[in-house]
């Protein structure tokens, strides 16, 4: 399994995704803008998401994986399916339980969700409503999830990277169908997000059943139960980090719904924006790795190991350190061409780009975060990352109440960017105490010139930032983002930074099929 070929695999068909669900983010501040409905709309789909995320990609997979590559390395594809039927006739019983749960107290998850929404008030009612249409999707995109870490842990990357691409084309559909009929836009989303989770689901199954993995609901008996309870085992420590995680978004939707109208919206555009180059850098490489590392520990490659941990940690700064410059520099430009139109007027452009700023200055750290906490879970793990986001969760309500009485909506998104940094350099520090970060004198000279070139790049856009503004056009806007790319691999090559001939033929070099997989590498 080649570790850059499957993350570019992960992260080309994730950039499409995200390019996507920029067109969709574009059409839903035209038609919603940044009013009530728009806020009703996005507490509804982040508490859906917010489930989502912990039962399915941050705490199963990180139990999942593990031990899905072990079964895989150590006895083959039959009981390595047969555990994976297992896990997802788990996680049909569990699931189908929270939903029926959730739709029944629906009134009060939002109320918790968005306290400083009135209960007699539009934007409450509305949630409510629009809640009840997608919580569904939570069982749905789980399911889907763990065909995912199935089709991942064969060296099967693409069919996984490309379902989230299912759903920005519901949404973009729902809303057009909206706009051309005179139905309620905010409704129309909410069931295109129902629709997205059959479609995602449906899809990957008929993937991993063309490749010889036909999953099916199957009874564990007593001999399949131990596997079962070790997987319960990690899943639980992961999903209480996920939890940690999900609390910080609730709390800060929580502050958030306590400023003037509009700020939820500010926050959300923002977070899509950062989004873009931790989905295409960050999920990419997390994605990738862990399948990758699972299997090098349980066969005893502990070299091997060291040595694509080290790449890929390599790889998050050389792409996520320019992503963070380019957004924290040129916030306002990117959020007048791409959002400033219809009901999205200069306020919410101007509010939406201070945020945005602030996200971007915690994006190296978000990135290094999903790179590092793979480094636990791929040793099973996935305790110690929860210890060390709660310790991060008070850190982060700590910089919010510091700052948001000053700088308000800015004041959240700060906040998050330093608890990530404090996230990364915690988890770091365990890791290299035990052994099992050890920087090698390649990774550290690297280190230190991408961080110059990356000041250097920071000061020539900010000269540019302020002319860009003033004449915000998409024309302008990409080719500075264009000559600066180009300027900063020139220098990545010149000074040492990369090895860009490796990368290409990383890229280029066929990854070898995984034992026992019936497939070929990454997809």
């Amino acid at each position: 399994m080649n570790l850059v070929r499957a993350a570019f695999t992960v992260g080309s068909w994730t950039l499409a995704s995200r390019i996507l669900g920029f067109v969709r983010d574009l059409l839903i501040a035209a038609v919603l803008g940044a009013g009530a409905a728009a806020d009703a709309f996005f507490v509804a789909f982040k508490l859906a998401n917010m489930l989502r995320r912990l039962f399915a990609e941050g705490a199963f997979n990180a139990g999942f994986v593990p031990l899905f590559a072990r079964t895989l390395e150590q006895e083959g594809k039959a009981p390595a399916l047969a555990f994976a039927s297992h896990a997802l006739t788990l996680m049909i019983a569990v699931l189908a339980a929270v939903v029926l749960a959730a739709e029944l107290a629906m009134p009060w998850l939002v109320r918790a969700l968005a306290t400083g929404f009135a209960p007699d008030s539009e934007r409450y009612e509305l949630a409510v409503e629009l809640s009840r249409l997608t919580f569904p999707y939570l069982m749905l995109i789980s399911l889907a999830a763990l065909v995912s870490g199935v089709l991942n842990g064969i060296g099967r990357f693409a069919a996984a990277a490309f379902a989230p691409i299912l759903l920005n084309l519901a949404l973009v559909a729902a809303l057009g169908l909206a706009v051309a009929t005179g139905l309620s836009a905010a409704h129309a989303l909410a069931w295109g997000v129902l629709a997205a989770g059959f479609l995602q689901l449906g899809a990957l199954l008929l993937v991993a059943a063309r490749a010889g993995w036909a999953l099916r609901p199957r009874w564990p008996g007593p001999a399949d139960r131990t596997r079962l309870a070790r997987l319960w085992r990690l899943v639980l420590p992961g999903a209480l980090g996920a939890g940690v995680y999900q609390l910080n978004l609730v709390i800060d939707t929580w502050f958030a719904s306590h400023l003037p109208t509009g700020a939820v919206s500010y926050l959300f555009y923002a977070d899509r924006l950062v989004q873009l180059p931790l989905g295409l850098i960050g999920v990419a490489l997390g994605t990738a790795l862990l399948p990758l590392l699972a299997r090098q520990l349980r066969a005893g490659r502990e070299e091997a190991a060291r040595h694509n941990f080290d790449r890929a940690l390599e790889l998050a700064l050389l792409t996520s350190l320019p992503a963070a410059v380019g957004l924290a520099t040129l916030a306002e430009p990117i959020v007048l061409v791409l959002f400033e139109r219809g009901a999205f007027d200069r306020t919410a452009a101007e509010a939406t780009a201070a945020a945005l700023a602030a996200f971007a200055l915690g994006l190296p750290a978000y990135v290094l975060v999903k790179v590092l906490a793979t480094g636990f879970f791929a040793r099973e793990d996935t305790k110690t990352p929860v210890a060390v986001a709660a310790f991060c969760l008070l850190a982060n309500v700590a910089v919010i109440l510091a700052t948001i009485g000053s700088l308000g909506h800015v004041g959240i998104a700060l906040a998050t960017s330093t608890a990530s940094w404090l996230n990364a350099g915690l988890l770091a520090f365990l890791l290299a105490r035990r052994g099992a970060l050890e920087p090698s004198p390649r990774l550290r000279a690297r280190a230190f010139r991408l961080l110059a070139l990356n000041l250097a790049l920071a000061l020539v856009l900010a000269s540019a930032a302020e002319r860009l503004t003033a004449v915000a056009t998409v024309p302008g806007l990409a080719l500075v983002i264009g000559l600066a790319a180009g300027a900063y691999l020139a220098a990545v090559h010149l000074f040492g930074a990369a090895d860009l001939a490796e990368i290409r033929t990383a890229l280029a070099r066929r990854p070898a099929a995984p034992a026992g997989s019936g497939g070929e590498g990454a997809a």
